[in-house]
């Protein structure tokens, strides 16, 4: 079951026993019902061969027998309809479920994985894998283990009822089956291997389409539309050109097998015409072995046209459970977080965050004080992000520690913390401050789902955004769009600031989180966030990726990282007199 992939997207079928199995009875009656039908139609051509059909009485022609016949056929059409609705219902039903399953737990995966395992796939691979791939899954899964039952099914009636009239007649057409049936099957893992080449296209052509909605702002503003159209292009007729490699590949191979299957028809006629004029079979017989072994062909050719779908969908369930099955390198502890306010350590730190083993961080050791604000300052690709990233663990560490507590509590390092409560209490605003397509209030409670009108707008002042309800016509309810366009950056920005300061953490974290603001504004929110929490019993900590003058200038201390290391901390007038790094990084 583990190396086959679409076999564990169809035990996903467990989890809904009932519907399954009453779809598996109404497809077994709906077969067994056509087999019946054609051979009542066998039995009807017989009665008419010898003249039963339709007698010849005192009163003129009796149609009695031939009414029957009509009637009966009729009836059992009208049934196996209806039947077969109810069972094709019932199938898109459960396929649907299928599906829905499938998109959850990659949704879910997608969630639990690290942000290394998201660096070294983009959007557009996910994206690819919960749309087309987790579709293709579906529509296989719905044919095969309907196509497969019924074929199965068929293919067992009409050999035994084939066997049943004379085994020669059944023997040949079995053979025939089988060397038409491995021929098939002889293709399929070509078939996979050119899919999977397409699905690879397609995750760029979704990764450049993404790219392209989400950059609109920076293709337009550097008239860059048509170097991204033309790359688009090249994308789809890569995509185009692997689907078609696989067309022109299942065009030449799968006609030679449906052929040979084929010619059971060939044989059940001759041989059974034979048997005819032997008188070892009646006519009625032989109309209903050749109405069978039809029936049996189409179903057999239906699987040779499914083995192109199967063969997709083996792919797209390989890629599926690639997601699924990858496990995350950051789990959860068991301890709770200390009670008591809370700062951080980092001792002796090292991180390579694509597991390359490229370090970015290097011995790194730096205290910041429960209640203290510290800046942070580092030139461009120090490492001052992977940092702030450590700290929730979005990404774990590869040498020394990360620490929480304080020396009255003691300190606990984050790998043994209940991770859940972890990210509740340490938050990290990142660089990219993203707000989802909702109002302002539903992006606000992201973090406080119960925060009342009053709360959101005590945030919003706090994050110095106060002003900014005056100058949206709904206030609370305006719609940010996409991404929260309709805001500007320094909007944007204390939008998300005020989202944090409602998450009510104890270390709050900006990487880089006020650069779109003016130096009087964060200073005001900063002084605002300072005040909040001053004097309490649980103070806020909170550790500042600053690339301005101003923002360290905010700070109680200053850290300066390069090199993957601390090279030097302390107070601004320190650092100035003491260190010509940090008179480098601030322009003094």
């Amino acid at each position: 079951m583990q190396r086959s992939p679409l076999l564990r997207c169809l035990a996903i079928y467990g989890e809904m026993p009932g519907r399954f199995l009453l779809t598996a009875v109404l497809l077994a009656a709906i077969n067994i019902a056509l087999v019946g039908q054609q051979v009542l139609v066998g039995h009807a051509v017989q009665e008419a061969q010898h003249g039963k059909l339709v007698v010849a009485g005192p009163d003129g022609l009796d149609y009695h027998r031939a009414w029957f016949w009509v009637v009966l056929l009729i009836g059992l059409s009208l049934a196996r309809a209806a039947v077969q609705y109810g069972a094709g219902l019932l199938s898109l039903s459960i396929g649907q479920r299928l599906l829905t399953i499938l998109r959850a737990r990659i949704l879910v995966q997608i969630q639990r994985l690290d942000l290394a395992y998201h660096w070294r796939h983009g959007v557009g691979e996910m994206v690819t894998r919960m749309t087309r791939d987790a579709d293709k899954v579906r529509d296989a899964l719905i044919n095969f283990w309907r196509q497969i039952f019924e074929t199965g099914l068929i293919v067992a009636i009409s050999l035994g009822l084939l066997c049943v009239y004379s085994p020669w007649l059944a023997l040949v057409p079995a053979l025939l089956l089988a060397l038409g049936i491995a021929l098939l099957w002889s293709e399929a893992d070509t078939l996979v291997a050119l899919d999977r080449r397409i699905g690879d296209a397609y995750d760029a052509v979704t990764q450049d389409l993404s790219e392209g909605v989400n950059g609109v702002r920076v293709i337009k503003a550097f008239s860059l539309g048509e170097a991204r159209a033309e790359r688009f292009r090249a994308h789809v007729d890569l995509f185009r050109a692997e689907a078609k490699a696989a067309i022109r590949h299942a065009s030449r191979r799968v006609p030679l097998p449906q052929t040979i299957i084929a010619l059971s028809h060939a044989w059940v006629l001759g041989f059974g015409a034979w048997m005819v004029a032997q008188g070892m079979l009646g006519v009625g017989a032989l109309v209903a072995a050749m109405l069978v072994v039809n029936t049996l062909v189409l179903r057999i050719e239906g699987i040779g046209r499914l083995l192109q779908v199967i063969a997709d969908a083996r792919a797209s369930a390989a890629r599926i459970w690639e997601v699924l099955d990858a496990e995350p390198v950051i789990r959860s502890g068991a301890k709770p977080l200390p009670s008591g306010p809370l700062g951080v350590r980092l001792r002796n730190l090292s991180a390579s965050p694509l597991g390359d083993g490229a370090a970015v961080l290097r011995d790194l050791g730096l205290t910041v004080r429960p209640g203290e604000i510290v800046a942070l300052v580092g030139a461009t690709g120090s490492g001052k992000s992977i940092l702030t990233a450590l700290l929730p663990r979005l990404v774990e560490v590869d040498g020394g520690a990360v620490e929480i507590g304080s020396d009255e509590s003691g300190w606990q390092d984050i790998r043994e913390l209940d991770l859940r409560e972890l990210r509740r209490r340490v938050h990290v605003l990142p660089q990219e401050n993203f707000l989802f397509s909702d109002t302002l209030a539903a992006n606000l409670r992201l973090c406080a789902p119960d925060a009342t009108e009053a709360e959101l707008r005590a945030a919003l002042d706090h994050a110095a955004a106060g002003e900014l309800l005056d100058r949206l016509s709904e206030g609370l309810d305006t719609r940010v769009g996409d991404r929260g366009a309709t805001l500007s950056g320094g909007q944007r920005q204390r939008v998300c600031l005020a989202r944090a300061l409602l998450a009510d953490a104890d270390i709050l974290v900006l990487d880089d989180a006020t650069s779109a603001l003016d130096a009087r504004t964060e200073r005001r929110a900063i002084d605002n966030i300072r005040s909040l929490r001053g004097g309490r019993a649980r103070p806020l900590t909170m550790l500042i990726v600053a690339s301005r003058l101003s923002t360290a200038l905010i700070a109680d201390r200053v850290a300066v990282l390069a090199g993957g290391r601390i090279v030097a901390e302390g107070a601004h007038a320190e650092l100035v007199e003491q260190s010509a790094h940090y008179r480098a990084l601030m322009g003094l």
